[in-house]
C-alpha cells in the first residue's frame, strides 16, 4: 500500500511541476531542484543518536553559515575518513568501524549537508566536498572511504582538491554521471522536457556545472592515488554500469565486483578486503 501511495505522490508532484513550468518557469525550476536536492531521510537528533555515534568524540564545525557534525574514534597514527551517501548519516559505518578499530586506525566520519546533525536543507556534491576539505586539512587522514553519493563526492574531492594527505581511496557503489541521476529523477516524477531543461539550466547557472561534464568517470581520470572501486552486480539503487564507467577511467584503481550485496554493501568479506587493501604497501 505504501508503494502505491509513494507512486501516486511522486507522479502528482511531477504533474504539478509540469503544469507550473508553463505558467512560471522559474518557480518550476526551483521546485524541481528542491525535490531533487532535499533529502527526506537521514536526519538525526541528539535524543536519537545511535550508540556507535555516542561512543565517538563529537564536534560541530562552523563553515560560513553552515554547521556540520564530525565524529572521531581515537586509535593509532593512521587516520581514515568515512564519507556516507544520500539520505544516510555517519552511523551507516557502524558495521565497518569494528574492522577499522581492529586495525588501530583513528576513524573520522562526518554528516553531510542536510543529513545527520549537520545544518542545511539542500545536499550537493560541491558543498559536501568543501566540508570534506576542511576535515582533511584539519586531521590529515591517510585514507578515505566513500559510499554511494559519498563515493562520488570523494572522487570529485580528490580530482578538484588534489589532497596530498590522502594516500588511498575506497569507493563503494558510487554513481558516475549527473545526467544519469537527472534522467532517473525525471522518470521517477514523469517530468516533461521543459522541466528537464530548466533543471539542467539551474546547475549551469547556480553551480557553473555542465551536467554533461559532471561525471565520476571524468573525475577519476585525473586521480593518481591508489584506489579500490567496488560495485555490486545486483545494486538496485546505482546501476552496475555506473561503476564500470568509473573503473575504465581510474587507471590506478582495482575494480572489485561483488554479487548479492546490493547497494548497502555490508559484508564481512568485503570489509576484510578493504582493510587488506589499505594496509598493503
Amino acid at each position: 500500500m505504501s508503494k502505491i501511495f509513494t507512486y501516486i505522490l511522486t507522479k502528482t508532484i511531477g504533474l504539478y511541476i509540469n503544469i507550473v513550468s508553463y505558467i512560471s518557469p522559474n518557480k518550476a525550476k526551483k521546485l524541481a531542484y528542491k525535490f531533487f536536492s532535499e533529502p527526506r531521510e537521514g536526519r538525526l537528533t541528539q535524543a536519537q543518536l545511535p550508540k556507535i555515534l555516542q561512543e565517538a568524540e563529537a564536534e560541530m564545525v562552523t563553515h560560513n553559515e553552515f554547521i556540520f557534525q564530525t565524529y572521531t574514534w581515537l586509535g593509532g597514527s593512521k587516520k581514515i575518513l568515512l564519507v556516507h551517501g544520500w539520505e544516510s548519516n555517519a552511523s551507516r559505518w557502524e558495521l565497518f568501524i569494528p574492522y577499522l578499530k581492529k586495525e588501530n586506525y583513528t576513524i573520522i566520519a562526518l554528516d553531510a549537508p542536510a543529513h545527520g546533525l549537520s545544518s542545511g536543507q539542500e545536499f550537493n556534491i560541491p558543498q559536501y566536498a568543501e566540508f570534506i576539505d576542511i576535515i582533511v586539512n584539519r586531521v590529515q587522514p591517510d585514507y578515505m572511504v566513500g559510499h554511494s553519493i559519498g563515493g562520488a563526492t570523494s572522487l570529485y574531492y580528490q580530482s578538484h582538491y588534489q589532497s596530498n594527505f590522502i594516500k588511498k581511496m575506497v569507493v563503494l557503489g558510487a554513481p558516475s554521471d549527473l545526467n544519469t541521476l537527472l534522467t532517473n529523477y525525471r522518470g521517477l516524477l514523469s517530468l516533461n522536457n521543459n522541466v528537464s531543461m530548466l533543471l539542467k539550466n539551474h546547475f549551469t547557472e547556480h553551480f557553473k556545472i555542465n551536467p554533461e561534464d559532471f561525471s565520476g568517470s571524468k573525475f577519476a581520470a585525473s586521480i593518481k592515488i591508489q584506489g579500490l572501486l567496488v560495485h555490486d552486480t545486483e545494486d538496485e539503487v546505482v546501476d552496475f554500469t555506473e561503476g564500470e564507467k568509473i573503473a575504465k577511467a581510474w587507471e590506478s584503481a582495482e575494480f572489485l565486483v561483488t554479487n548479492g550485496l546490493k547497494h548497502s554493501m555490508h559484508d564481512d568479506s568485503l570489509y576484510n578486503k578493504i582493510c587488506t587493501f589499505l594496509k598493503t604497501e
